[in-house]
């Protein structure tokens, strides 16, 4: 009761702060109720907002794709212009070809989707490409007509051409009919003017060969003396010239192989002749540049390769290849020269890689078909000659002497130059062949060796015909040849056994009796030397007496008969050499026990001094 005013107060005070209280709490659930509806606003918002990028996005890709589809649809003025106005040989012509083509290319790409807005151009394109085609057309054909008019270099026009390729390659994508007819166009004018160079050409390229041409009757084993008939053509000056090398083997050298053509008229102002292997090299020369030109312009300007390529090649150069491969056969059908057509080989060999290191295939098979004409006639020709010297009667041959003969000579030369030109590209069967002809001459000389009444002369025939080959074939092939080896066994037996018959006559007696005291010595007879004493005091005193001029009459004897200085001297060399040995183990049977009393004895020349007589002897 005391505080009860107090209370009162406090009950007014807390009733007005509930009032004040229900007042916030009113305003604070006012605040949240907006807050609830800002939160769902701002959600709006976001949402709106995604929506909207998604739709900008897309409109934006679809802008992308509708500006390349009109890019790529419409035909702007420039184009226009320049297909319709412009010359073909501007730049902005085939810049706006270039143009034209990818636009047309990519209507018809659209068209197959089914894009309706390719109607609306397609007419202007298709009116464009027309107008394109023709000036095309019109510019080519008359590039190609170019090459019809006298005296063209027809490289030049070809170049300009590659210049403007895309031009083909345009016809070929937008129509492909004035495309084979250009096509077509150029292999028929090209056809022709190759065919009418080339036969012109190989014309007036004949007519600077040689007059003096082998003949069938120019073979090796053919007598000099043989007569023809009354109405046969003159035989060479020389037969022997149509087996020698001579210089002619210069042709297949890498300078000469690759040197400017021969120029027919420039030839015949000058009165100069070739052989036929020189012609041959002129003639292909030109072909296989020509042919390799030919083939890179058709694979670069046709937009072709692999068979479609060699097809057209073919189709261009088949008539000229055909013509010169007749030619070829019609001349080896007459040509009875074996070097001219091995030459003729290893020209064809050196231009086959020639061209495939030029990256053309297409005359493989045109070289296969010349190499099928030249080594059949090649071989026929060497059996010609095997035959020839086999067939040869030595007693035809008129008067013999010791000299080398003339059909060994034709021989060392013609097999000398084969075995040179076969080392370059080597080849089994030209050796084959070789081994065949050697036979057939070493039988050869045999049989005119056997026509010598004495076995001395026969010796001297067979080494000076030894000797003459074996030279020849060093000079001018390889000294480890089968052929070189052949001979030098050959002419190193026959000369072992010509210094034994030289050796006879003089020294007879005292090589008897050295090889019989030897026999009893090794069979341990040496007894029966001491009834020799009688003999070998003859041959002692016999040998002292003689041996100077024994000596010089052989050495005087040998250099008569041998035709080489050289090889004399090394026969001399060698009997006098032969004959030191002799006399040496002349010595070493009067060492025996049974002849050492012997008074002759003293009576024996010094070995060192015949040694240094001898060396008298030998020539310079």
């Amino acid at each position: 009761i005391q505080e009860s005013e107090n209370i009162a107060s406090l009950h007014n005070q807390i009733t007005a702060c509930d009032a004040v209280l229900e007042r916030m709490e009113q305003m604070l659930g006012a605040f949240q109720s907006d807050l609830s509806s800002i939160s769902s606003e701002i959600r709006t918002l976001q949402e709106q907002s995604g929506a909207m990028n998604i739709r900008l996005r897309n409109r934006q890709a679809v802008r992308g794709k509708l500006g390349e589809l009109v890019d790529g649809l419409i035909v702007p003025s420039a184009l226009i212009t320049a297909i319709l106005e412009a010359p073909v040989t501007e730049p902005r012509f085939l810049e706006q070809l270039q143009e034209l083509d990818a636009k047309a290319a990519a209507v018809r790409e659209q068209e197959a989707r089914g894009t309706a807005a390719c109607a609306d151009v397609r007419g202007i394109l298709d009116r464009l490409r027309v107008k394109a085609v023709t000036k095309i057309r019109e510019f080519i054909l008359q590039k190609i007509y170019s090459f019809r008019k006298p005296m063209t270099n027809y490289q030049i026009p070809q170049t300009a051409l590659l210049k403007y390729r895309f031009f083909y390659q345009f016809l070929l994508g937008n129509e492909r009919a004035t495309a084979k007819e250009i096509r077509d166009e150029y292999v028929e004018t090209l056809s022709k003017i190759y065919l009418s160079y080339y036969r012109s050409y190989l014309g007036r390229l004949m007519k600077v060969q040689y007059e003096e041409v082998a003949e069938k009757d120019d073979l090796m084993g053919v007598e000099d003396t043989a007569k023809k008939g009354f109405f046969s053509k003159p035989s060479l000056r020389s037969r022997n010239t149509i087996f020698t090398l001579g210089t002619r083997g210069s042709v297949i050298s890498p300078t000469e192989l690759e040197a400017p053509i021969l120029v027919p008229h420039t030839a015949q102002r000058g009165e100069q002749r070739y052989p036929f292997e020189a012609l041959f090299r002129s003639q292909h020369y030109a072909l296989l540049d020509n042919s390799c030109r030919e083939y890179l312009f058709i694979c670069e300007f046709f937009v072709v390769s692999g068979s479609a390529a060699h097809d057209l090649f073919h189709a261009v150069m088949g008539r000229t290849l055909s013509m010169t491969l007749k030619h070829l056969e019609s001349y080896l059908t007459d040509c009875y020269d074996a070097i001219a057509v091995f030459l003729c080989i290893h020209i064809v060999l050196r231009f086959r890689n020639i061209a495939a290191k030029r990256d053309v295939p297409a005359l493989d098979r045109y070289w296969e078909q010349v190499l099928a004409l030249l080594w059949p006639r090649f071989e026929l020709i060497l059996e010609m000659n095997v035959q020839s010297v086999r067939s040869t009667d030595p007693q035809r041959l008129g008067g013999l002497d010791t000299r080398p003969h003339y059909i060994t000579r034709r021989y060392a030369e013609f097999s000398s130059a084969l075995v040179s030109i076969n080392q370059t590209i080597p080849n089994e069967r030209t050796m084959q062949l070789l081994g065949q002809l050697q036979v057939e001459v070493e039988n050869f000389v045999l049989r005119v060796a056997a026509e010598f009444s004495s076995r001395k002369e026969q010796l001297v025939f067979l080494i000076n015909n030894y000797d003459m080959m074996l030279g020849v074939l060093m000079e001018r092939a390889a000294d480890d040849s089968k052929e070189v080896e052949s001979f030098q066994q050959l002419l190193n037996a026959r000369t072992q056994e010509f210094i034994e018959e030289l050796l006879s006559p003089p020294f007879g007696g005292l090589v008897a009796f050295v090889k019989e005291a030897e026999a009893l010595i090794e069979r341990g007879q040496a007894e029966r030397l001491r009834g020799e004493e009688a003999r070998v005091t003859q041959l002692i005193r016999g040998f002292g007496s003689s041996w100077k001029s024994s000596v010089e009459s052989l050495s005087q004897d040998v250099m008569r008969s041998f035709t080489n200085f050289r090889n004399g001297t090394s026969i001399i060399q060698g009997a006098l050499t032969q004959l030191i040995q002799l006399y040496h183990r002349f010595h070493r049977v009067l060492s025996q026990p049974q002849l050492r009393a012997l008074p002759a004895r003293a009576e024996l020349i010094n070995i060192h001094h015949l040694m240094v007589e001898l060396k008298k002897h030998k020539p310079n």
